[in-house]
């Protein structure tokens, strides 16, 4: 096959398989997770149901599948504040920023239910990981310029940080996130 149809078949079935994690993802959001058939999500995106049976064989693993991608997507975000240029301090403030505000929005989409199915399992440990090992190393970066404390491993400072930003989740407003984000850092810098 010529290398422009191959393309063409890529483009096409990655289409679809947006078309189908998007609208599952409405479809739940709006109707709440067992209200959601895969007639529905075949219809809201527009295919076959024998089509969308070739993709995906249940809502969970469309939706796992949806979770998958938002997860990469954020930690692409949070890798790219880390290794932008400039002052590690600053690049360490934005990660953290950037991190609470996930947490905050994570938690005003969809039920309890829909968090517990997609909060588990190895995606979210190995997720857990990238993020600590994020975190370790700006703030191994930070460590050398002075401004963090040398009496707690940078590990453990990452642990530190990503479980006080998970609080984000629980409170009422952005501000409150900017508010807990500003009192974070206290806790890295060095005693005086």
């Amino acid at each position: 096959m010529p290398k422009l149809w191959n393309e063409t078949i890529e483009a096409h079935r990655h289409s679809v398989r947006e078309a189908i994690l998007e609208s599952t993802w409405t479809l739940v959001t709006e109707r709440g997770l067992m209200s959601v058939t895969m007639t529905q999500i075949a219809e809201k995106a527009g295919i076959g149901r024998a089509t969308l049976y070739k993709y995906f064989p249940d809502v969970e693993s469309i939706l796992a599948a949806h979770h998958e991608r938002h997860v990469a997507s954020h930690l692409e975000h949070l890798a790219t504040l880390r290794d932008q240029p400039g002052d590690a301090v600053e690049r360490l403030e934005a990660v953290l920023e950037h991190y609470a505000l996930i947490c905050y929005h994570r938690e005003r989409h969809g039920t309890e239910e829909l968090s517990a199915l997609l909060h588990r399992g190895e995606l979210v440990v190995q997720a857990q990981r990238q993020l600590i090992d994020l975190f370790r190393d700006l703030l191994t970066e930070v460590a050398a310029t002075g401004e963090l404390r040398d009496d707690v491993a940078p590990g453990e400072l990452a642990s530190y940080c990503l479980h006080a930003l998970t609080a984000a989740g629980s409170l009422p407003s952005e501000a409150a996130v900017r508010r807990l984000v500003t009192v974070t850092p206290a806790g890295l810098r060095p005693a005086r």
